[in-house]
């Protein structure tokens, strides 16, 4: 079943604020995507720190910062080598993230409220976190992002109907070992494979223009630990279910459909009737840009709240 629904912006206006009596301005705390790191949301971070609201993007351990960047994923490439070199990724566990998640929470819990968000494959760990700390949370939000609720984990719903119109297979053309050997989805955003280029940027970035694609292929990470997407992911009524929420669909997602999406939505709130999703809807490709202006405007709102 798919909603249209869209949740009056007045709806849930005091929600937020309503949910622990703390009347402080939140932080907004943002969780990247697989192979990704923190950058990719400060340019939405940078127009809500001009409108005053305060941000705060995670890099989930061995991203960003810390990233592994194997030798021979440079120039020249060793497509050989990049097959086998081994990764630290394969130690990180969704713990690990959860954990990394947790410290940086409470740590903006000290000063108010705080907004915690996932993009993508982000969403297992808000759900996580919303299960290990609801007390500290004043508002979940995913955007174009896993859900887990009838399901396990994310694996599990790469084979629903809902999923079928996936493009995912072109994206995975880009892996250059068994994530089962190495421990890690290692993906060649560098391919010299124009089909493989072509593929990734109809699944992700849609309209994007030449240039603002070839930024995005040099942003992404190619190490993914390999086991987030088979972690029990699954948003539990009594902890996670009483933190109210936001899902931001993407219409225009070719890597998690909007039936997906939609999926995700009538889950949780069968699952909690009485905490409704606040549903969003935005003309976007799977990785925003997140700094678009329209999703500006939804966390300026939330955020104000």
């Amino acid at each position: 079943m798919t909603t249209n629904r869209e949740t009056p912006r007045h709806a849930t206006a005091t929600a937020t604020a309503d949910h622990h009596g703390d009347r402080r301005p939140p932080t907004l705390v943002f969780i990247h995507g697989t192979n990704s790191p923190s950058f990719m949301w400060s340019g939405l971070i940078s127009e809500l720190t001009l409108r005053g609201h305060r941000g705060v993007a995670v890099d989930l351990p061995g991203h960003g910062d810390e990233a592994f960047i194997p030798r021979a994923y440079q120039a020249p490439q060793d497509l050989e080598a990049l097959a086998t070199e081994p990764s630290p990724l394969a130690k990180i566990t969704i713990d690990d993230y959860v954990e990394r998640v947790v410290e940086v929470v409470r740590r903006a819990r000290r000063h108010g409220p705080v907004i915690l968000v996932g993009a993508s494959q982000g969403g297992v760990t808000v759900s996580r976190v919303g299960n290990a700390i609801p007390d500290l949370l004043d508002r979940v939000v995913y955007v174009a992002a896993y859900c887990c609720v009838d399901l396990p984990n994310l694996n599990a719903y790469l084979s629903t109907p809902e999923n079928s119109d996936s493009l995912l297979p072109q994206v995975t053309q880009a892996m250059v070992a068994d994530p089962a050997i190495l421990g890690v989805s290692r993906l060649n955003w560098r391919s010299a494979d124009p089909e493989v280029i072509r593929g990734i940027k109809e699944c992700l970035a849609g309209d994007f223009t030449e240039e603002a694609m070839t930024r995005l292929l040099n942003m992404l990470e190619p190490d993914e630990t390999a086991g987030i997407p088979m972690a029990d992911a699954r948003g539990e009524a009594q902890t996670w279910g009483r933190i109210p929420r936001t899902y931001v669909r993407f219409t225009l997602d070719r890597l998690i459909p909007p039936a997906l999406q939609d999926r995700f939505i009538n889950e949780a709130d069968r699952l909690t009737p009485d905490n409704p999703t606040d549903v969003r809807s935005v003309a976007a490709p799977h990785v925003g840009p997140f700094g678009r202006p329209e999703l500006v405007e939804i966390f300026s709102e939330l955020a104000g709240r």
